[in-house]
């Protein structure tokens, strides 16, 4: 304002002439930059939510149901897993024929799992067609008296039975197969988005904050949305540590993340050492000791004319090797001119994996492989899925990761009665709450390109993540300007900002 304006009794400026002026876009104050990275950051945490939501609630419920299953393993399938404890016992070879004379043609014995401690039946594995990746058909031995105490098909390293594998692949893919398989990278990758993007909110909320501890529990007294939303916060912070675990955890199973966490592992020296079992001058890594995750390898028939006696003799020359626990498998040869494997499969802390590869002619060591030469971070790989799986800690590891599953489908139950609970009460024909006013039109340039520079590099390592991040921000920010150009002026001539807070 220059010296020669004077004010009006109403505040408003005036000419020379004492004339109120009329604010034009000249004379009008800059309007002060609104804040754009919390609004961005809500909008996104908004919209995952509710459109990752369901995928989310699916696989934490699943989760939780899949870490109590072993112990309903033991309830439902106790005559097959379960024998009479006899002060004599047959020898591996023996159990062998009994599950071949058993199983008749048809099928090809692919490994053996002696029965890990009194009580226990032997499982004689075999290969089948028909049988799906990672599946073979277990006769179930008591290696007492060898009574067949069961036939049942099992899945993978952690031995899954029936049960347990129907949960596995609800969890996994929906039973859907390969395709279903991105529901879950989808919950697993979008999953850690959520929750660090909700933690950064939580972080804004506690600084500006009068009782930190409101935010820390459910705040006394509120009611309503307020009510809800305390539950959704306090209990999510609470559940960050082990959502991000799930989610980091899982993401190595999935399709595109996990294979280019494979890809880095592998460029960095990562992966698990290969058992040797070639017997010819040129040793060939053929056969491993127990992958990340195999879990779900998958299970070949062995070609080779295997004897049932070679069982005990291989078995015997590993434990003066390093297999010194009762969970161990031996597999016979995959093909004429390969050794046999004596594999530790003991997932629970302290890890045993520990393999050897044995002559099943000469009953010469051929190599073997020791959990404790395993690079750091091929340990802590293993460590994950264990633990992600709820096998490392037993039942303590199982209750925690109940708790946390649980949890995170409680937040997204709540997420979306916030969302309910945020609709205009007077207006019938809005049926939900508002979506989070806008963000990138009020952002800086280089803001904007460090977001879809941050989405595009997210989209590298998580396809399903970035890719629709990206187009999400993009179209976001096309949208929302659009919407301001478009907006109705006000009387005064400046353009009308509505701005919808969650």
């Amino acid at each position: 304002m220059s010296i020669t304006e004077s004010r009006t009794p109403a505040g408003g400026a005036s000419d020379r002439d004492g004339a109120p002026v009329t604010p034009t876009r000249e004379h009008a104050p800059p309007a002060p930059r609104r804040s754009w990275a919390m609004p961005l950051l809500l909008r996104i945490h908004f919209f995952a939510g509710i459109l990752v939501g369901p995928f989310i609630l699916i696989a934490a419920l699943s989760g939780a149901i899949y870490v109590v299953t072993p112990q309903l393993e033991r309830a439902v399938y106790a005559h097959e897993l379960s024998a009479p404890v006899t002060e004599t016992a047959l020898s591996i070879g023996d159990q062998v024929r009994v599950a071949q004379a058993y199983i008749g043609e048809g099928a090809s014995l692919a490994a053996v799992r002696p029965a890990p401690e009194a009580g226990d039946t032997t499982r004689v594995m075999f290969a089948q067609e028909g049988l799906g990746p990672s599946e073979t058909r277990a006769v179930f031995v008591d290696p007492g008296t060898g009574e067949i105490r069961g036939d049942l098909t099992v899945y993978g390293t952690s031995g899954a039975l029936p049960i347990r594998a129907w949960v596995s692949d609800l969890h996994r893919n929906l039973h859907l197969g390969e395709p279903g398989r991105l529901y879950s990278e989808v919950a697993a990758s979008w999953l850690g988005i959520v929750v660090v993007v909700g933690l950064a909110l939580w972080l804004a909320r506690l600084r500006r904050a009068r009782v930190k501890k409101d935010l820390l529990r459910p705040k006394r007294g509120a009611t309503g949305y307020r009510r809800v939303f305390g539950w959704h916060a306090s209990l999510g912070v609470w559940l960050v540590v082990g959502a991000l675990f799930l989610s980091a955890s899982g993401i190595t199973w999935s399709t595109y993340g996990g294979a280019n966490v494979s890809t880095l592992r592998a460029a960095l020296s990562w992966q698990n050492p290969t058992l040797t079992t070639d017997l010819g001058d040129a040793a060939s890594a053929a056969g491993s000791s127990a992958g990340t995750h195999a879990d779900h390898g998958v299970i070949t028939a062995p070609t080779a004319t295997v004897s049932p006696d070679t069982f005990d003799d291989v078995l015997a020359v590993a434990r003066t090797e390093n297999v010194n626990v009762g969970l161990i498998e031996i597999r016979p040869p995959a093909s004429a001119g390969q050794a046999w494997v004596v594999q530790e499969i003991q997932r629970s802390f302290p890890t045993e994996v520990d393999a050897v590869a044995v002559d099943g002619d000469t009953l010469a060591v051929v190599d073997r492989v020791d959990f404790a030469d395993y690079p750091v971070m091929a340990k802590l790989a293993r460590w994950a899925v264990d633990l992600h799986m709820g096998s490392m800690f037993g039942l303590v590891n199982q209750l925690v990761l109940f708790v946390v599953a649980a949890g995170i489908a409680v937040m997204v139950v709540l997420g979306y009665l916030m969302w309910w609970r945020r609709r205009p009460t007077r207006d019938g024909a809005r049926r939900m709450g508002a979506v989070p006013g806008d963000a990138l039109p009020n952002a800086p340039v280089w803001a904007v390109a460090l977001v879809v520079a941050a989405a595009i590099g997210i989209g590298y390592a998580l396809p399903l993540v970035g890719v629709p991040l990206a187009a999400f921000v993009i179209g976001d920010a096309i949208v929302q300007g659009i919407r301001a150009r478009r907006a109705p002026r006000s009387s005064s001539g400046g353009a009308e900002a509505s701005v919808v807070r969650p």
